[in-house]
Formats: structure tokens, C-alpha cells, sequence
């Protein structure tokens, strides 16, 4: 039996695992629906492993972002792909990498940037996903075809259906 069709049109595997973790109290959510997310856009991108989410404060990101990236303040999505040796055949799980988000920094950057929290929340999961199987938006050619990827993998997991007019997809995005 077939899968649905996907944004890249091929069939997904199946082995997905995320793990979701809230260390966080500014902005309440549900880790697991985040959890879910990810883990569809994983498969729709035809990517097998075990990723983790994490959801943490200012503070913690701002640390994380100082330490991995070399720049002051918080951010609102950090992701941390592990490197993978393709000529080594994994025993257990293959272990894709660290999403990390701050939902506080989502909330105050959400009216201007994707609409609403909740699909401010859902592009930044999509979007660290999408930079832990490799994606970037180094230059403008990239970064269009990491944000048209990301509104398809939108559309199929989180609305299920085509964008919401209030939705605001930055075109010059630099995070």
C-alpha cells in the first residue's frame, strides 16, 4: 500500500523518532503535537532516525546561541544535524540531530513573521527539521527552495490544506 503523496512526490519511510522535551514555562504548549509535526516532515522528506525537540527559555538559547554560533541574544531556532558517515552502516537507530526553539522568542516575532503563534511554532520546527536533513538558506537560491519546502510540508502536515491568508512567509528570511 502506498503512502500519500509527498512534496518531493516519492513515498516515506516509516522509522521516525522524535523526542520532545518542554524545559520551558514563558509560553505553554503541547511537545508532543511539535513532536508529531516533525516527524511527519521527516517522513514526508523520506528520512529515517531519531531526532530530538527541545523547547527552552531566553536564557538557554541565548547561551546555546553564543556558544555553537558565536552570536549575543537569544534566536528562535538553533538545529544541531549530526554528522553521519554514509559508509558505515549504522547499528540502532540512526541519530539525525537536535532541533532547539524558544517559544518566547516565537511569540514576540509571531504577529510579524508567520501570523500566529501556533504557525509560527510550526514553520520553526519545519524549518530546524529541514536544516537537520541538510537545507540552508545560505544564499537566495537556497533560501527559496528551503521556504517553498517549507510552505509544502506546512500545507500537507500543519494545515492540511492551503495556508491561511494571514500567514506571513518572510521572502529575504535570514535565520
Amino acid at each position: 500500500m502506498a503512502d500519500s503523496p509527498s512534496p518531493t512526490g516519492v513515498e516515506a519511510p516509516v522509522a521516525v523518532s522524535v523526542i520532545a522535551s518542554d524545559e520551558q514555562r514563558d509560553v505553554p504548549l503541547d511537545a508532543d503535537r511539535w513532536a508529531s509535526l516533525a516527524s511527519d516532515a521527516l517522513s514526508s522528506l523520506h528520512r529515517s532516525g531519531e531526532l530530538t525537540l527541545t523547547f527552552v527559555d531566553r536564557d538557554e538559547i541565548a547561551s546555546l546561541n553564543a556558544e555553537h554560533m558565536g552570536h549575543e541574544g537569544p534566536t528562535d531556532v538553533l538545529s544541531f544535524p549530526l554528522d553521519d558517515d554514509h559508509d558505515l552502516v549504522p547499528i540502532g537507530p540512526v541519530l539525525l540531530g537536535d532541533i532547539v526553539i524558544c517559544p518566547a522568542v516565537a511569540a514576540e516575532a509571531a504577529a510579524t513573521h508567520a501570523g500566529t503563534l501556533d504557525d509560527e511554532l510550526a514553520l520553526l520546527t519545519v524549518h530546524g527539521v529541514l536544516h537537520i536533513v541538510g537545507h540552508d538558506h545560505a544564499d537566495p537560491h537556497e533560501g527559496a527552495e528551503m521556504r517553498a519546502l517549507e510552505l509544502a510540508l506546512l500545507v500537507e502536515h500543519h494545515w492540511r490544506g492551503p495556508a491561511p491568508a494571514g500567514f506571513r512567509h518572510v521572502q529575504d528570511e535570514s535565520s
